[in-house]
């Protein structure tokens, strides 16, 4: 009896960053925190030390916002910057989000190119 060895094709760089980018909006958590973020000045109260359209939505808001624990908001917002769906910026001991909108468009091209 022969064996016959089966040879797949390495994962190239673009298809695991689509895979990344599936399982982060697999939630929808994550995809609220998405919309909540394109347009953080309307869905979050004033921040005292970051702007809403330069540096996003400071983490305390957005755990308050979705109703849940801190560490499970510090999980939502890692998978969604593992992403690279959102950027975080510190100030003044917070962190803010933001969309990245760039690597957003990307992933678009990606989907539309399947």
């Amino acid at each position: 009896m022969s064996s016959t060895t089966i040879s797949t094709p390495p994962i190239d760089a673009e298809s695991t960053e689509l895979e990344r980018a599936f399982k982060a909006l697999a939630s929808a958590r994550r995809l609220q925190i998405l919309e909540w973020l394109k347009d953080p000045a309307a869905h979050f109260p004033p921040q005292e030390h970051g702007d809403p359209v330069e540096h996003g939505a400071c983490n305390m808001y957005i755990t308050d916002k979705l109703g849940v624990s801190q560490p499970a908001a510090s999980r939502h917002m890692k998978v969604l910057l593992d992403a690279g769906l959102v950027i975080a910026t510190p100030r003044s001991g917070y962190v803010y989000y933001r969309r990245d909108t760039e690597a957003i468009a990307r992933l678009t091209g990606q989907l539309a190119a399947l």
